[in-house]
C-alpha cells in the first residue's frame, strides 16, 4: 500500500499551489463581488494544463489519471473553491462527452474544454425536484430532422459563463423514469435559450441559475450516446465528480486550518500564545484528524476509479462526509479567530458560505447515505424502488 504521489504529481501539486496562492487567493472576495470567474483566468489555467487533466488523449486531452485531476482540484480550491468548479465541470462533462458523444463532437469539445476556451454546464435538475432526478419533464421531441427542446432546468453552476450545456431531456414521452431520458450537447447561443442567475448565500462567482428552453432546435448529431441512455451515462459520471467535490471542499478547509494554526502561535492571551491552551489546540487537532481522514477517502476513491474498481459507495461517502467535515472545520477556524474571524476582512466566512452549497448540490447527505445502503444490501434499501 503506497500513499505517496509520483514525482510528476508532486511537481503538478507544487505548480498548482503556487498558482492558487499567487493568482487566486488575492482576488477570492473580488470574484464574489463580480459574480463570475473571468474567462481570462480560465484561459490562463488552460494554458498551464490545469483543466481536464484526466481527459483521454484519444479525444485531445492530456490523458493523466483521475487522482492527478483530484490533486489539481484540491490545490485550486485552496485559493478559491469557486474556481475549482472549472476543473470539476471539465472532468465530469469532458469524460461523459469523450466516452459517449460521437467522435466528431468529442474531438470538437474536449480540446476546447482543456484549453479553457469552452465551459460546459450540466442541465439535470428541474424546479419540481432535485433529488428525484430521473423523473424529468423537459422535453426533446423529434420533429422532422431536429429535436425540439422545451422546459426549464435549474440550479445550474456557471450558467452565466457556459458555452454549452450537457442537457438531459425526455425523448420518450410515454416512458416515465430514467429509461425515457436522453443527453444532448447544446450550444448556449441557440435561439430560444435564456437564463437567469440566483442571489445565493455563497459561491456567487459560480453564477448558479436556471435555463429556459423555448422550442430550441438541436440537430441529431448533438445527441450524446444512445437515445434513452442519457440518465445512466450522467449518473455513472457522478461517482467521479463526488470524489472531486470532496477534495474541492477540503481545499479551503485545509487552507483555513493552516492559517489558524499559524494564528494560534501569534495571538497572545494571558501572557502566552493561545496555542499554549488546550481549549484552542484540541479542537484544531480534531479538525486536522477528520480532514486528513476525509482527504484519504477521496484519494482512495479516485485510485479505485483509475484501477477500474467499483467505487459508488466510496464516492457517496466522499460527497456527504467531506462537505460536512469541511464546514465544521472552517467554522472552528472562524471561531478561533474571534471577532476578526466574524468580519469580512478574513476569508473564513466566505469559505463557510461557499462550502455550504456543496452540502446540497450534486446530491444531499440523505441521498448519499441511501446510495451507500443500496450498495451494501441492494435495492431493498431504496424507498421508491
Amino acid at each position: 500500500m503506497d500513499f505517496s504521489f509520483s514525482e510528476e504529481q508532486d511537481a503538478i501539486r507544487d505548480t498548482v499551489r503556487r498558482f492558487a496562492q499567487e493568482r487566486l487567493a488575492p482576488a477570492y472576495h473580488q470574484r464574489e463581488v463580480e459574480g463570475k470567474v473571468s474567462r481570462e483566468l480560465v484561459l490562463e489555467m488552460g494554458q498551464l494544463g490545469l483543466i481536464g487533466a484526466d481527459l483521454p488523449e484519444t479525444s485531445g486531452g492530456p490523458g493523466l489519471s483521475s487522482l492527478t485531476a483530484g490533486i489539481i482540484v484540491e490545490e485550486i480550491s485552496r485559493g478559491d473553491i469557486n474556481v475549482g468548479y472549472v476543473q470539476l465541470l471539465a472532468s465530469l462533462m469532458g469524460s461523459i462527452i469523450a466516452t459517449h458523444a460521437t467522435p466528431e463532437i468529442a474531438q470538437l469539445a474536449v480540446p476546447r474544454i482543456c484549453s479553457g476556451e469552452s465551459i460546459v454546464a450540466l442541465g439535470l435538475t428541474e424546479p419540481r425536484g432535485g433529488s428525484d432526478a430521473a423523473h424529468l419533464t423537459v422535453r426533446a421531441d423529434k420533429q422532422g430532422d431536429v429535436y425540439v427542446i422545451s422546459g426549464e432546468k435549474t440550479s445550474i453552476s456557471m450558467v452565466n459563463q457556459a458555452d454549452h450545456i450537457l442537457l438531459l431531456a425526455r425523448t420518450n414521452q410515454s416512458k416515465d423514469g430514467a429509461g425515457g431520458v436522453s443527453a444532448f450537447f447544446v450550444p448556449m447561443d441557440k435561439a430560444g435559450i435564456s437564463y437567469a442567475c440566483f442571489d445565493d448565500v455563497g459561491s456567487k462567482a459560480v453564477g448558479r441559475g436556471s435555463v429556459h428552453f423555448d422550442n430550441v432546435e438541436i440537430e441529431p448529431e448533438y445527441l450524446v450516446g444512445e437515445q434513452g441512455k442519457g440518465f445512466a451515462q450522467v449518473m455513472q459520471g457522478f461517482d467521479y465528480s463526488r470524489a472531486l467535490i470532496g477534495l474541492q471542499v477540503l481545499g479551503p478547509a485545509l487552507q483555513s486550518l493552516e492559517e489558524t494554526w499559524a494564528y494560534s502561535t501569534q495571538r497572545e492571551a494571558f501572557g502566552n500564545p493561545i496555542a499554549k491552551y488546550q481549549g484552542v489546540t484540541e479542537p484544531l487537532a480534531e479538525s486536522e484528524t477528520l480532514l486528513e481522514a476525509a482527504r484519504l477517502l477521496c484519494y482512495k476513491t479516485l485510485w479505485l476509479r483509475d484501477n477500474n474498481l467499483p467505487h459508488t459507495a466510496e464516492a457517496a461517502m466522499c460527497k456527504w462526509w467531506a462537505p460536512e467535515t469541511a464546514f465544521k472545520a472552517i467554522h472552528r477556524c472562524l471561531l478561533t479567530h474571534g471577532h476578526s474571524g466574524y468580519s469580512t476582512d478574513l476569508p473564513h466566512q466566505q469559505r463557510l458560505r461557499d462550502v455550504m452549497g456543496l452540502q446540497i448540490g450534486d446530491g444531499t447527505q440523505q441521498i448519499q447515505k441511501m446510495i451507500i445502503a443500496r450498495e451494501k444490501v441492494g435495492r431493498v434499501a431504496v424507498p421508491y424502488a
